[in-house]
């Protein structure tokens, strides 16, 4: 393709040496191809691919003997890897052409469709298309006839003549499965749209899959005489009245088609839009549909498309544009009926989009000029040494983020008076923020890159060599490009640390031109494959990421000023670059390198992580083993492996794990595709036992050596790899017995649902093919083989099953399939699911002593993959049964048997995977959640489905009885008791105990389901509690003592008397006390009070009866010692939470009510009381402190008047601080006197925090009394000390001195006089400290009345109830 620029002298040297060089000659200098009984083929190169009609028996003999192996992944891919052969009818159809003589310009057109996997070869006047992923066993060729057109000269059938003068576009009819699964789905509807670029004829197939598909329909030679325009305003016209365009283009001309586009439309059926563009600047649109094709071309935006630039510039080629249409392959909803396209012209990209649907508007979004002034932009002309650009071609990467352009350059070295061509590639990006769906702006691309040189100085080529070159992008390594030429070359171009690396897929002479490229749809949604290359003779080939990134080279450079820079001596230099390509040091792909989109660069898998020394180990084991095999003896094997340093890497790395996957994984030498699935599956099961006979002997070897014990204590992760081959060779052997066994019964009709194809159909047949698919599509080395035979020989790769199923699972049962038809399917996948689990469950119980401890490692069946694919299945399952009810009982309830053995499973895997994270300490709580939450939903799931089954059984029988139904019940889930009770499901435990309505089992679970957090009891006392059943609640507690007290600290109102059963009165006292205080109301059950409207509020008249129970357990709790504490039962009734408890002499009647009686028949209790434990009468005390505390509060409600504000707080428990300032609020002299007994009544913090609010007490008693008109009776009556003492006596000052100072105040820690005294000079700080007195000096009566509100205060400090009299104490006035 890439031509270096040569003197006219040696250009017929150039084609000579064609083989050695990166460029292409022109297709008149190539050399006819030698005789085939020549010796050696001078000039073909080294990398040359061989033929591949030559008799080989599998892939090694594609091959190089130094390079072969049995293991395919494992082969150096530093070469083209051949894919598949043309199918037989192709080849057939070649010879006959040659036979024909047909002429020497004529060759095949053929191309690749990467949605669909579908190549086709026109050969004469034949279409050939068949699906080139698909093993060529089971290939299949659609050959559709071409009818005889009339060019453009007049000639009829000149098509066979012209091949390669089509364009050929495939639409995919199954959108609804282009999502999601594109990477393996085969496309079972499709149609064609091809178009002559010479002859301007149309063909339409509507579907070629169809067996009674009629002809196609024809567009013939579509013209400007014919067609109908679409102007500007959308309105349509006939050529007769649309004027000549400016340039005088005609269609009748000669122009040629220059591409062509096509997508299926959603709304209709079996039709499509195709969008054309000429070489006259053109744009036409055909609406292809069974009915007809319906041409018209488009006007609207198109009248620059073929301008010369903005400044019309003659360095901008104009002729032969718009060259490229292509999709833009955007993520969008497929219910968005709107399809963008990209034009390509001589200086700009141009962004169209056309609906599809109603009218199939076309319109013009925006454009870019990538040639131009503005270097920023695109690139830059008007530059020394340019003469003409070239746009060639253009292509978006698969997230339509990234558009690259393939751009020539005709330029000028003026020192060497020579002209070359500069290939290079220009990268766009949408900018930041612009939507893509709707883009908006002036400015809507940017530069990604620099402009990335390809070939900074190559031959002058012909124009119309130049527009036969195209591009297309994505493949890996990711980021690459590749460029096919006219002449039939192929280069790969990789941008790789800061330089572009070019690989050229050369063919020999005798195998043809390489006809088109494409991608191997990836096994991920997220990125594609390698490169796939469609060749004119030697069929598909592929170009691993390794042969790119090893076998690529830099482009040459050669400066025209040096002189004889084209001779032989640059030739040879070149061939020594290529020579030595081969042997470059494998670097890993760095963050220099650009990438493809937003997608992360992937680095060369499996290049950098063997070191030579590993090789050596693997290469000295191997002999080792083979050595073992054939004598039997082991004698210095470890000590050998230990000096080769075998033992120093772990896991999948390791030596002995490499070792152990070549014996499970190698492939058969004799399997071939060729001799159909049926023959070659009939040797599987003997391939596989010889496998495993190998693999044991392998272990054997392992443990007769000492190795074993070196692995167990150094290398565990690689033992338990070693060991998990064994698994999943067992798995497999079991897999296909279970695939020979349904393939009898279905071939026998024996089979729930019998197929027409046994033995190669059902879903597990598909799933084989799948994850087979798979696995060839990740390796290209095995593309020539077929997908059942990858799949039996891939053992290691076996967690891809479930794989499969968590991604493809609508493939393999898709809805549109019938019922009946899907629950049989369903059922094959979950055993076969079942059976892998099982195999390894086995292999693991037989051969347990060859594993390593297994403290943090994870089982292969327990990795994310595998209980994600489980589910898939489990989950469809579950759909299938809740919402389908066609099946007879028995068909049903064999669906629900495989669905509980496969719950059992999933769930197994989840728990040995939760386990492994524990003993690695790792974050293990979303994991947790995720069991928890599919545990919880598959055996209610299930649980549901067996009361249906009960049911149906009960209503065959004609008697009923209860315990017949109880014993149905049972039976039927008695295996989903035991995976409940494994996986702690409680919830469905709890709902078969209560079905049964079985005390016995319920009773006897939660026995022996108990956990750390109190296991099945925890959650059966949740239940009880939940449903109000407080009565079954507290009988529990009976037996279960410990747990309950656990459950209960959560509901203190039940706690109690629990703790009264266990004889724990002082815990009861507290828990009581702290009930009857409690400010949170959901603290209490969620009752409802028999004589009340349901309240759920604990009023103040409840909280004294708890304090006064308080009390009494207080009181019992101190018996210190007793000779009879009997207790009868509980009496449950339904009263207070629904119990009547009998407890020393309080009998709980109802909700709060109180009878004080003795009740000898449900509680005696006798005790001799010898002295007080210490802190039993602070407790009591403070429990009467409560209960005075809450009377006051009810004796201050009846002073409130009946208002919103009293309704507000009469059933709230008021703050000891708030019951101080009502009682100030209300100004009584008896709640004057209250305010003190509250500050007795609480703690010594709160004494001391509340000084202030003291003294304001202080003040309001003072205020109580008029102390002036005490003062002046005093002094008009000339009062007694007796009688002085008498009216003070009645003051309120009076009272409170006594309350607070008098000789039985009532306090807790501290005394009144130690935070307020009474008088200034009992203070020690004199200065600071307040007093009462000092509180009273500050009254309005203080100066005239002082004297007696002091006396009064002090009188009342010393008077000790009238023991004594007056006048033995000092007068009251001094």
């Amino acid at each position: 393709m890439f031509s270096p620029p040569s003197r006219k002298s040696a250009r017929k040297n150039v084609g000579i040496q064609r083989d050695y060089d990166v460029s292409t000659p022109l297709a008149e200098n190539r050399r006819p191809p030698l005789a085939l009984d020549s010796p050696a083929v001078p000039n073909r190169p080294a990398t040359g691919t061989p033929a591949p009609w030559s008799s080989r028996l599998s892939v090694l003999a594609r091959i190089p003997p130094v390079k072969r192996s049995d293991r395919g992944d494992e082969v150096d891919a530093v070469q083209p890897v051949y894919v598949g052969e043309f199918p037989q009818v192709v080849r057939d159809a070649q010879i006959m052409s040659s036979q024909n003589h047909a002429p020497a310009d004529s060759s095949l057109s053929g191309g690749m469709d990467k949605e669909t996997s579908l190549a086709w070869i026109i050969c004469g006047n034949r279409l050939f298309v068949w699906n080139y992923l698909s093993p060529a066993a089971s290939r299949k060729c659609i050959i559709l006839d071409l009818p005889s057109t009339t060019s453009e000269s007049g000639d009829k059938g000149r098509s066979a003549l012209h091949n390669n003068n089509w364009l050929v576009c495939v639409v995919n009819w199954d959108t609804s499965k282009r999502t999601g699964s594109q990477g393996v789905q085969k496309s079972n509807s499709a149609g064609i749209v091809m178009c002559n670029k010479k002859t301007s004829s149309l063909f339409f197939w509507t579907d070629i899959y169809d067996a009674n598909r009629i002809s196609p329909l024809t567009c013939v030679a579509f013209s400007g005489s014919e067609a109908t325009y679409l102007n500007q305003n959308g309105k349509a016209i006939s050529s007769k009245q649309r004027p000549s365009d400016k340039l005088g283009n005609s269609f009748a001309k000669s122009h040629s088609i220059n591409s062509l586009i096509a997508s299926a439309i959603p709304s209709a059926t079996n039709s499509c839009i195709a969008l054309a563009c000429t070489s006259d600047g053109m744009l036409w649109r055909f609406i292809c549909s069974p009915s007809g094709i319906q041409c018209n071309q488009i006007e609207h935006g198109m009248s620059n498309i073929f301008s010369q630039g903005s400044d019309n510039s003659p360095l901008v080629a104009s002729k032969g544009y718009p060259r490229s249409l292509i999709w833009h392959s955007f993520s969008q909803s497929s219910f968005n009926l709107t399809r963008q396209f990209f034009l390509l012209t001589n200086h700009q990209i141009q962004c169209f989009a056309v609906k599809l649907s109603s009218a199939f508007d076309v319109s013009k979004l925006w454009s870019h000029e990538i040639i131009g002034t503005d270097g920023d932009l695109g690139i830059q002309k008007d530059l020394a040494g340019q003469k003409r650009i070239w746009p060639l071609d253009l292509d978006v990467d698969s997230d339509g983020k990234v558009i690259t352009i393939l751009i020539a350059i005709f330029c000028m070295d003026r020192v060497a008076s020579s002209s070359y061509t500069e290939y290079s590639l220009l990268t766009m990006q949408y900018k930041s923020g612009v939507d893509i769906a709707k883009p908006i702006g002036e400015k809507i691309l940017e530069k990604k890159a620099p402009i990335q040189v390809i070939i900074p100085k190559a031959r002058v080529e012909d124009e119309e060599v130049l527009f036969s070159m195209r591009l297309k992008v994505g493949g890996k390594p990711a980021g690459s490009a590749i460029i096919l030429s006219g002449d039939g070359t192929a280069t790969v171009s990789h941008y790789w640390r800061n330089s572009t690396k070019l690989y050229q897929f050369d063919l020999p002479y005798d195998a043809g031109k390489v006809l088109d490229a494409s991608v191997f749809p990836s096994s991920e949604d997220s990125e594609d494959g390698a490169w796939v290359v469609l060749t004119e003779k030697a069929g598909v080939w592929a170009i691993p990421e390794r042969a790119v990134l090893i076998g690529g080279v830099e482009p040459p450079e050669r400066s025209l000023s040096r002189k004889g820079s084209s001779h032989d001596g640059s030739l040879q230099e070149e061939r020594r670059n290529f020579s030595v390509a081969g042997n470059i040091a494998p670097r890993r792909a760095s963050s220099e390198a650009w990438d493809s989109g937003n997608r992360p660069r992937t680095g060369l898998s499996g290049v950098a992580r063997r070191s030579p020394q590993d090789e050596e180990s693997e290469a000295l084991l191997t002999q080792l083993f083979h050595d073992f095999l054939l004598s039997g003896q082991v004698d210095g094997v470890l000590d050998k492996l230990k000096n080769s340093r075998a033992f120093e890497r772990e896991g999948e790395i390791n030596v002995f794990t490499r070792t152990s996957k070549s014996i499970v994984d190698t492939l058969a030498k004799h399997w071939t595709t060729t001799r159909g699935p049926e023959i070659a599956l009939s040797v599987v099961s003997t391939q596989l036992a010889e496998k495993q006979q190998k693999h044991q002997k392998f272990l054997q070897f392992l443990a007769l050596s000492k190795c074993h014990e070196e692995l167990c204590s150094q290398q565990r992760q690689s033992l338990q790899i070693i060991m998990e081959h064994g698994e999943k060779l067992a798995g497999m052997i079991q897999l296909r017995e279970l695939q020979n066994t349904i393939s009898h019964a279905s071939a026998t009709g024996r089979g729930s649902y019998s197929s027409s194809d046994a033995r190669t159909s059902g879903a597990l047949w598909d799933l084989i093919q799948l994850v087979g698919e798979r696995a060839r599509r990740n390796t290209v080395l095995l593309m020539d083989r077929d997908n059942a035979e990858v799949f039996y020989s891939k053992v290691s790769d076996l967690e891809e099953v479930f794989h499969c199923l968590e991604r493809q699972l609508e493939y393999v049962i898709s809805g549109e399939m019938p019922i009946l038809v899907q629950f049989q399917r369903a059922s094959e996948l979950s055993n076969a699911c079942v059976t892998l689990f099982r195999a390894a469950m086995q292999y693991r119980s037989a051969h347990h002593m060859w594993y390593p401890p297994p403290e943090g490692l994870t089982p292969c069946y327990s990795k994310l993959t595998v209980w994600s694919g489980l589910w898939s299945v489990a989950s469809f399952m579950v759909q299938l049964l809740n919402e389908t009810s066609c099946l007879d009982d028995s068909a049903r309830f064999n669906f629900y048997s495989n669905l509980e053995t496969l719950s059992e499973v999933l769930l197994e895997s989840y728990s040995n995977a939760i386990a492994a994270k524990v003993d690695r300490k790792e974050e293990h709580k979303s994991l947790l959640e995720e069991y928890w939450k599919r545990r919880d939903a598959l055996l209610d799931s299930l649980y549901q489905q067996v009361k249906v089954f009960a049911q149906a059984k009960l209503q065959d029988s004609t008697e009923e009885d209860e315990e017949q139904n109880k014993d149905v019940l049972m039976k039927l889930s008695s295996r989903l008791l035991f995976i409940a009770k494994r996986h702690e499901s409680y919830q469905t435990m709890w709902s078969i105990c209560c079905d049964l309505n079985d005390s016995e089992l319920l009773r006897s679970l939660m026995h022996e389901s108990m956990g750390p957090k109190g296991g099945f009891s925890c959650f059966v006392f949740k239940q009880l509690h939940e449903s109000k059943q407080f009565s079954k609640l507290m009988r529990l507690g009976e037996e279960f003592q410990e747990e309950l007290a656990m459950f209960l600290k959560q509901h203190p109102d039940l706690l109690w008397l629990h703790e009264v059963f266990l004889h724990q009165f002082s815990s009861a006292s507290e828990t009581l006390h702290a009930l009857s205080l409690s400010k949170d109301d959901r603290s209490i059950s969620d009752i409802e009070e028999i004589e009340s409207s349901g309240s759920r509020i604990l009023t103040l008249k409840n909280r004294k009866h708890f304090l006064n129970l308080a009390k009494i357990s207080a009181m019992a709790g101190n018996v210190s010692s007793y000779n009879v504490f009997e207790f009868a039962p509980y009496q449950f009734t339904s009263s207070f939470c629904g119990i009547d408890v009998s407890f020393s002499n309080i009998c709980l009647n109802r909700f709060g009510q109180i009878s004080c009686c003795v009740i000898s028949k449900n509680l005696s209790v006798a005790w001799r009381q010898k002295g007080r434990t210490d802190g039993y009468e602070l407790k009591v005390k403070r429990i009467e402190a409560d209960l005075n505390i809450l009377q006051l509060q009810e004796e201050i409600l009846r002073h409130i008047p009946d208002n919103e504000e009293k309704q507000s707080i009469e059933q709230k428990l008021l703050p000891p601080i708030d019951l101080i300032e009502w009682c100030l609020k209300i100004q009584t002299r008896e709640l004057s006197l209250r305010a003190f007994d509250l500050f007795s009544w609480t703690s010594a913090s709160f004494l001391r925090n509340n000084t202030s609010l003291l003294e304001e007490c202080w003040r309001n008693a003072a205020n109580q009394d008029d102390w002036e008109t005490l003062h002046q009776m005093s002094i008009t009556e000339g009062w007694s000390d007796e009688r002085t003492f008498d009216i003070l006596k009645e003051t309120v000052l009076f009272q409170a001195s006594i309350k607070c100072y008098g000789h039985e105040a009532e306090n807790f820690e501290v005394r009144f006089d130690e935070v307020l005294p009474l008088r200034q000079e009992s203070s020690s700080l004199k200065e600071t400290s307040s007093s009462v007195e000092n509180v009273l000096m500050q009254h309005k009566d203080f100066p005239d009345a002082g004297k007696l509100m002091i006396t009064a205060i002090m009188l009342g400090s010393v008077w000790d109830g009238g023991l004594t009299s007056i006048s033995d104490g000092p007068s009251p006035m001094e």
